[in-house]
């Protein structure tokens, strides 16, 4: 899809239907001299939020294609929005330009049959002033990498193994001041990796430890980390998942792909940021090598852990790259993780989870899910939380070790706090948001979050 700008006073061109917001009715088109409009009720414009003016736009987008519409023409004036004055108008065109994209996205790599295009070109009218180019060029951007995550985490597992996905990275970064970096079992080992060597000894698709490396600040500035789950299938280990418990499991590398396609977005946006990105990647298999249910691992912190449930892997592998994070001095270190199918329990599908000790950084990133459209809520991380996970023979348990069988999202993050102590840290636990629902109006499968809110997240810190 292409977006173009032109003036408010622009006539629409003959190949184009103008999108016309209208406050009651019903969606219909209307023929006229020279040009064809489409009516989409809309409510009162005055009356849209920021979380209402993205439903809209990406309304505008799955409407088009229903009607099979090539080319379209919309007008917009940030001054009609007073709802959306919160934000400023570079913020308004960017979010215009992001969800257009996110819409428009379908994944069709497997498709024998391809649809047939629909909606290549975009015209915004009233978008010609400064703010507008800088806000659309900053949008298409974000939403452009957002969906290159989409298309890693829809990846099958069969098609994206720890090495493909290391190759994955090495590509996504060519050509950008990235410096990618890929360490393989041998490399780990000598780090003592006790934590992504456990887990993916099961597969015969071995682990890779992806290191990004951006650096487009000074030298001085210590860097953000984000460090992202990439595990590329996961079977539950020998503790294997039930049913239809392993299917979408190819996606349980989505926090991985939100940090590396979230710093390819930083790269070509040329931040004058420095940001790591940390991505284990492995895949938890069944194999006469896997991880057993009472083995003890040893992790890179030196830290022991019983492995209690083998399903519980991703804290294992997030704990050797949350302590690896630490060589880089980070002022502010984020986890992204779809870690518990106990976070949909909690707060359904519409946000992601935030955990952290640190109340600034909890209202912040609040605040700045909001911003970004990648929605996020709290839940505690307190100290009473901590005797769950003491270990039987071990320092600590990969899941709780007494009877408790509540509050599994919280323990698994009191888990990865053993491991970020005395360090800024936010954990995201993004299992809520791995696919998409009915009222995103996005194609079924991976949603890219929290992408857009990484970028943000650099952009301010």
């Amino acid at each position: 899809m292409q977006i173009k700008l032109a003036k408010v006073t622009a006539p629409t061109q003959r190949s184009h239907t103008e999108i016309i917001f209208v406050e009651k009715g019903v969606e219909r088109f209307v023929k006229n001299e020279n040009s064809t409009t489409l009516e989409i009720p809309a409510g009162k414009v005055e009356k849209l939020t920021p979380r209402t003016l993205r439903t809209l736009i990406r309304n505008v987008v799955l409407t088009a294609k229903k009607h099979k519409l090539l080319k379209v023409t919309i007008s917009f004036d940030y001054k009609v929005f007073p709802k959306c004055h919160a934000y400023n108008e570079t913020w308004f065109w960017s979010t215009i330009a992001e969800n257009l994209l996110l819409a428009d996205y379908e994944y069709l790599t497997y498709k024998s049959k391809k649809s047939s295009p629909t909606l290549t070109e975009v015209v915004l009218k009233g978008a010609d002033g400064k703010f507008a180019k800088e806000g659309i060029s900053h949008g298409q951007i974000v939403g452009t990498y957002t969906n290159i995550s989409r298309d890693l985490a829809n990846t099958p597992g069969g098609d994206m193994t720890p090495a493909i996905l290391a190759e994955k990275t090495k590509g996504i970064f060519k050509g950008t001041k990235a410096v990618v970096t890929i360490l393989d079992e041998k490399k780990m080992s000598k780090l003592n990796m006790g934590g992504v060597l456990g887990v993916g000894k099961g597969s015969k698709h071995k682990p890779k430890f992806i290191i990004i490396e951006y650096r487009g600040g000074k030298k001085s500035e210590k860097p953000v980390v984000f460090v992202g789950k990439g595990v590329t299938f996961d079977t539950g280990g020998l503790q294997i998942k039930p049913g239809m418990s392993m299917y979408e499991m190819h996606m349980d590398m989505s926090g991985g792909a939100s940090v590396i396609c979230s710093i390819g977005a930083i790269a070509k946006l040329a931040l004058k940021k420095n940001v790591i990105g940390l991505i284990p990647a492995v895949e938890n298999g069944v194999g006469e090598d896997a991880l057993h249910p009472g083995d003890v691992l040893t992790m890179m912190s030196g830290a022991t852990v019983d492995v209690l449930h083998t399903d519980a892997e991703g804290r294992l592998i997030l704990a050797d790259a949350l302590h690896y994070a630490q060589k880089y001095e980070p002022k502010l270190i984020v986890d992204i993780a779809t870690l518990t199918g106990a976070s949909l329990v909690a707060i359904g599908q519409h946000a992601n989870v935030i955990m952290t000790k640190d109340r600034n950084l909890e209202d912040r990133f609040r605040e700045l899910g909001e911003e970004s459209g990648d929605y996020t809520f709290p839940l505690p991380l307190w100290d009473e939380y901590k005797q769950y996970l003491k270990g039987v023979h071990a320092d600590i348990s990969n899941i709780p070790s007494s009877d408790s069988k509540y509050g599994g999202t919280i323990t698994a993050g009191m888990f990865l706090a053993h491991f970020t102590k005395k360090m800024k840290w936010v954990h995201i636990d993004m299992a809520p948001r791995m696919t998409s629902v009915g009222s995103d109006k996005l194609a079924k499968g991976a949603t890219g979050e929290p992408t857009r809110l990484l970028v943000q997240i650099a952009e301010m810190y």
